[in-house]
């Protein structure tokens, strides 16, 4: 049953979580209230002046299966790994939050503080690799969840997939908010040199307090850069992302993110506008009212102008940018500043090579050879 401690419209924020509130998820059938007797420690700690931390829990489990699959034109791959589900970085964007529903949890404080570690996933990503019918393509890390988020640091399941992929000269592609992507340089600079790696590392923003309300547990925005720079000097291909885009928040560094980008190494640069599907757009308007409460009512114009006339488009095509006069505007900074700072000069994909010529799995050639 998922902890409900933070119900209700009202309830206080809690530090360093991005979420206020605990929603239910979509597919519960019964709506719990908070209700403030005068008995809870929560409250007494919070007339008091003190703030209650609220403590991560890490479940490891075995998962059935590892690989996922789509078929979404907006997407440059078709296959992905999540090695967790939920997130600590509490980032009150992430379009990933509602998959937390599918577990009875919340969307909202749950997400951040009860997340699941796929503990065999370098198993099950071996024997997937190693059957007949697999289909070599590159597998990207960090679609869904940060591969690189705190539980990382312990439990090593990225770098346990890294390992595997090094191995079958697997191609992979990875996106990060975490500057602990550094500690597997040695892998990916080794995969790099063979055109099987590619690291974008994603910069929201370069204003430390926004990034500290938006994204409470990520790594600080400069450290990022920093980690670009060192993914760079590595012969890792490396690029940026400015994901996602907030009209009124950080829509106006576009400009300043690129060339930050570009001075730290970076090869190419992409972005994201913000989207907001199911229990998402709940959560993002609950923080913009506690945050920013005298923007946010230009903020949610403005993304509804580019959402055409909604909070969320899941429409393919438009879902990633939007669209009308305003999301044209943002494209058209967005190339602009990319040209002048020399970035996204190789066509797309060229990134990383992708070779899947060079995909082979370990000890097959020899045993032929017996034959």
């Amino acid at each position: 049953m998922a902890l409900r401690t933070l119900s209700g419209k009202h309830a206080d924020p809690r530090k360093g979580r991005g979420a206020g509130v605990n929603p239910e998820g979509r597919f519960e059938q019964v709506d719990r209230e908070a209700f403030d007797d005068g008995w809870s420690s929560d409250q007494n700690a919070a007339a008091s002046g003190e703030e209650r931390a609220l403590k991560t829990v890490i479940t490891d489990e075995r998962a059935k299966s590892i690989i996922s699959r789509n078929d979404s034109p907006d997407i440059p791959f078709a296959q992905s790994i999540n090695p967790y589900q939920g997130c600590e970085h509490g980032c009150i964007y992430c379009y990933a939050r509602p998959s937390h529903a599918y577990r009875n949890l919340s969307p909202g404080i749950d997400f951040e503080t009860r997340i699941f570690a796929k503990t065999n996933a370098a198993e099950l990503l071996r024997k997937e690799l190693s059957k007949p019918g697999y289909k070599c393509e590159l597998i990207a890390l960090g679609a869904n969840t940060d591969p690189y988020q705190p539980a990382e640091r312990e439990r090593r399941i990225t770098r346990g997939i890294l390992e595997v992929c090094a191995e079958f000269n697997q191609p992979v592609g990875i996106v990060t908010k975490n500057a602990l992507v550094e500690r597997d340089i040695d892998i990916l600079a080794a995969m790099a040199k063979k055109g099987l790696a590619e690291v974008f590392v994603s910069v929201t923003t370069l204003d430390h307090e926004l990034a500290r309300r938006m994204e409470p547990r990520c790594t600080a925005p400069l450290r990022r850069l920093q980690a670009v720079r060192a993914l760079a000097d590595a012969g890792i291909p490396a690029g940026v992302m400015a994901a996602p885009v907030v009209p009124f928040l950080n829509d106006h560094e576009i400009e300043a993110i690129v060339e930050a980008a570009a001075a730290h190494g970076a090869q190419r640069a992409g972005y994201i506008l913000m989207r907001l599907p199911y229990e998402v757009k709940t959560l993002f308007r609950d923080w913009l009212e506690r945050h920013y409460p005298l923007k946010a009512a230009h903020v949610m114009s403005r993304v509804q102008a580019m959402r055409g006339g909604r909070d969320n488009d899941p429409e393919f095509g438009s879902r990633m940018r939007g669209d009308r006069e305003f999301a044209d505007l943002l494209k058209q900074r967005f190339s602009v500043a990319c040209k002048k700072a020399g970035l996204n000069q190789a066509r797309r994909g060229e990134g990383v090579k992708r070779d899947t010529t060079q995909f082979r799995v370990p000890g097959a050639a020899v045993q032929g050879n017996l034959f």
